[in-house]
C-alpha cells in the first residue's frame, strides 16, 4: 500500500472533468468513488464539469440558432446548462445509494462563486468567495453532507449568470479548496497522470509521480491541458493537487501531485548582477550544432549560469554574469578563431536583466509593446528580450536598471486598471 493510500484526510475537493462523465457508467465509477472515500469520515466537496462535449454542443447549438444577436450573458446562461446538469445527475447519483447530498445552483440565496460581470470570462472576487464558503458550504460538509458544485459558473453581485471560460471547472475546485482549507485537489480525468510528453507523439512516455507548478506551467504553454493553466493562479501553496484517472473508480489511486504555487499578481524584479551580452557571428551558426555544443561546453567548465540566450542563422548572443572570468571570454574567443563557421566575438558590458513574471501575462494581450513602449518613451534602449511561459526577460543598460524596474510596474498597472475599467 502507498504512503497516499494510507493517508488520513479531514477534506477534499473533488473535480471531476467532462471525460470522466461521459456516459453513465463514468458516472458511476465517480460516484463510488466519493462514497468509498466518505465511508472514511472525509468531508467531500464535488466540483462537475459538463458531461462530455455538452459545452461545446451547446455554445455551437446557440451561434447557429441566434447568430450574432445573443447578448453575451445570455450566451453564459444557455451554456452552464451542461455544468447544471452534470451537478444535478451527479447529487441525485449520490442520494440514491444513500449518500447524504446537496447540488448548489447559481440561482441559489447561498452560491460560493461571486464574479466581476465578464461574461465569457468572469474573474472570481476571491474575498466574496471565500465568506461564502466558510458560511454556506463548511457547515454543510461538517454535518457529513457531500456537496456537489457545478464549475465553471459564476454569479456576478447583482446575481447576473457568468462563466469563467476554458479552465473555469478548474478555477472553481481551487476556490473551494482554499476557502475550506482542503487537504488536497484531486483532478479526476481520463488519464493515469501528467505524462513526460504527449503519448500522441512520443512512443511509451512516463507518468510523472510529482512535478512543480512552474514546471507544468511550462508543459501547459506547450498545448498540455491536464490543469488550465488559468487555474494554477488561484491554487494554495499549503495544498497540492493530485491527477488520477477515473477508471480507477478510487480517489486514493496513484497519479501526478502538483506541488508549488505561483505569486499573485505580476512581478518586476531585476538581477543584482551586472550582465553581459556576448554575441559569436558567423556563418550558417544555426546549422552548425557542433559549434554551439563548444560554446555550451566552455561555458559549462566556468559553471557560469546562462541569463538568456538567443539564435538565428549567423549569430549568437548569450547573456553571462558580467563578473565571469575573462578566461571564458578568451576561451570562446578561441573556438571563435578555431571554427571555420564563427567570424568574431563581440561583448556589451554593463547591462541589467529584468524579469517580468506572472500568469496574469498571458491574459493580458499588447502587455509587451505596453512594456517596450514606456522604456522606448524614456529614451531606455532594450538590448535583449525573451519571452518564456508566463514572463518577460529585458536586458538594459546597468545605469537604467532602477528607472527600467519602475517605469514597467508603473506601466503594468495602470494598463491592467485600464483593462479592467474597460470591461
Amino acid at each position: 500500500m502507498s504512503v497516499n493510500e494510507e493517508r488520513s484526510y479531514h477534506c477534499l475537493v473533488v473535480k471531476f472533468g467532462g471525460s470522466s462523465l461521459a456516459d453513465a457508467p463514468s458516472i458511476l465509477k465517480a460516484v463510488k468513488s466519493v462514497i468509498e472515500e466518505r465511508s472514511r469520515g472525509t468531508q467531500i466537496a464535488v466540483v462537475v464539469s459538463a458531461m462530455g462535449k455538452t459545452t461545446d454542443h451547446l455554445l455551437s447549438t446557440a451561434r447557429q440558432a441566434s447568430g450574432s444577436s445573443s447578448s453575451l450573458d445570455e450566451v453564459d446562461d444557455i451554456i452552464a446548462m451542461g455544468e447544471r446538469t452534470s451537478a444535478r445527475v451527479f447529487a441525485a447519483a449520490l442520494r440514491a445509494r444513500g449518500e447524504r447530498s446537496i447540488y448548489l445552483d447559481p440561482s441559489d440565496p447561498d452560491w460560493p462563486i461571486i464574479t466581476d460581470d465578464s461574461f465569457g470570462n468572469a474573474k472570481p472576487i476571491l474575498s466574496v468567495c471565500d465568506r461564502i464558503i466558510e458560511k454556506s458550504i463548511q457547515p454543510l460538509l461538517n454535518d457529513g453532507v457531500t456537496v456537489v458544485v457545478p464549475g465553471f459558473i459564476g454569479r456576478t453581485e447583482k446575481g447576473e449568470e457568468t462563466t469563467m471560460g476554458r479552465g473555469g471547472s478548474d478555477v472553481t475546485a481551487m476556490i473551494l479548496a482554499r476557502a475550506l482549507s482542503a487537504d488536497q485537489i484531486v483532478l479526476v480525468t481520463d488519464v493515469d497522470g501528467i505524462m513526460s510528453a504527449d503519448p500522441k507523439i512520443i512512443e511509451k512516455p512516463r507518468i510523472l509521480s510529482d512535478i512543480e507548478i512552474e514546471v507544468l506551467a511550462r508543459i501547459a504553454d506547450c498545448g498540455s491541458k491536464f490543469v488550465h493553466k488559468k487555474a494554477l493562479r488561484y491554487k494554495s501553496p499549503l495544498i497540492d493537487v493530485k491527477i488520477i484517472n477515473n477508471a480507477r473508480a478510487d480517489l486514493r489511486s496513484e497519479g501526478t501531485i502538483v506541488r508549488g504555487s505561483f505569486p499573485e499578481g505580476i512581478m518586476v524584479e531585476s538581477n543584482p548582477e551586472a550582465s553581459m551580452a556576448v554575441t559569436i557571428t558567423g556563418k550558417a551558426l544555426s546549422e552548425s550544432p557542433e559549434t554551439i555544443q563548444k560554446v555550451l561546453q566552455q561555458i559549462r567548465e566556468f559553471n557560469v549560469p546562462i541569463f538568456g540566450m538567443s539564435i538565428n542563422h549567423d549569430s549568437l548572443i548569450l547573456y553571462l554574469p558580467m563578473n565571469s572570468s575573462n578566461k571564458l571570454l578568451e576561451g570562446l574567443h578561441s573556438i571563435v578563431t578555431a571554427d571555420e563557421r564563427t567570424v568574431a566575438l563581440a561583448v556589451r558590458q554593463n547591462l541589467a536583466f529584468v524579469s517580468v513574471k506572472g500568469l496574469e501575462l498571458e491574459e493580458t494581450p499588447g502587455i509587451v509593446s505596453v512594456m517596450s513602449g514606456a522604456l522606448s518613451s524614456a529614451n531606455i534602449n532594450i538590448y535583449g528580450i525573451f519571452t518564456i511561459t508566463s514572463s518577460v526577460l529585458l536586458f538594459v543598460d546597468l545605469r537604467d536598471k532602477e528607472r527600467a524596474v519602475q517605469l514597467i510596474r508603473d506601466s503594468i498597472r495602470k494598463y491592467t486598471s485600464l483593462e479592467e475599467g474597460e470591461k
